[in-house]
């Protein structure tokens, strides 16, 4: 390809995608993830963050001006209109900005981190998908033990993303995630080399 092959990489919440992105860095991967940018774009002094106060109110910031993302959280995963309405918000602007890194990216290719890819039109624009699976019991132990409250709220959060049989659904590769750091280190590792030996393809 005349660009750097983009690979969207996918996974439930707790599923291990931050891990394997950064396994991907360690081998000299670009690395876009669209959880860094959309904290970016919600900064104090972006227009995202004065829409997020007109419509949610003062109460989802902190006192010093920033957006409160518990508070946010816990309104967005009890009330799906209003997930939808951030949704609206923020998606746009995160894909402008994604996209603006993907056109800047060198390499044979880069992962574009998306957790939402199943519903996402950024979808559209990736060359392959590789999402990171796991049971969702272990979901829902890693998010226990991470920073949400009860298992009810864990549930709710899982409800409200695409299901795993809807991810891999749309896998063309997938890292398998129930285990060890090095089974997914070694999953990398040969992930890594399919994708630099689908880039350097003769053109056909």
């Amino acid at each position: 390809m005349s660009r750097p092959i983009r690979i969207g990489l996918t996974g439930g919440i707790a599923s291990g995608k931050s891990t394997v992105a950064d396994l991907f860095v360690d081998l000299g991967v670009t690395v876009i993830d669209t959880d860094v940018i959309a904290r970016e774009v919600v900064e104090p002094g972006k227009p995202a963050l004065d829409e997020i106060r007109d419509i949610f109110g003062a109460s989802v910031l902190q006192s010093n001006g920033t957006l409160d993302r518990g508070a946010m959280r816990q309104i967005i995963f009890s009330d799906d209109a209003k997930r939808h309405r951030l949704e609206s918000i923020l998606h746009p602007k995160i894909q402008d900005e994604t996209l603006r890194q993907a056109e800047a990216a060198t390499g044979d290719y880069m992962i574009i981190v998306v957790p939402l890819l199943a519903n996402s039109a950024l979808r559209d624009q990736m060359d392959r998908i590789l999402v990171v699976d796991c049971d969702e019991t272990v979901q829902i132990e890693r998010l226990l033990a991470r920073d949400t409250e009860t298992e009810d709220q864990a549930r709710r959060i899982l409800a409200a993303q695409a299901s795993r049989e809807q991810r891999l659904a749309i896998a063309d590769d997938v890292i398998e995630n129930n285990s060890t750091l090095d089974a997914i280190t070694t999953q990398v590792s040969a992930m890594h080399d399919r994708y630099v030996a689908l880039a350097n393809l003769p053109a056909s």
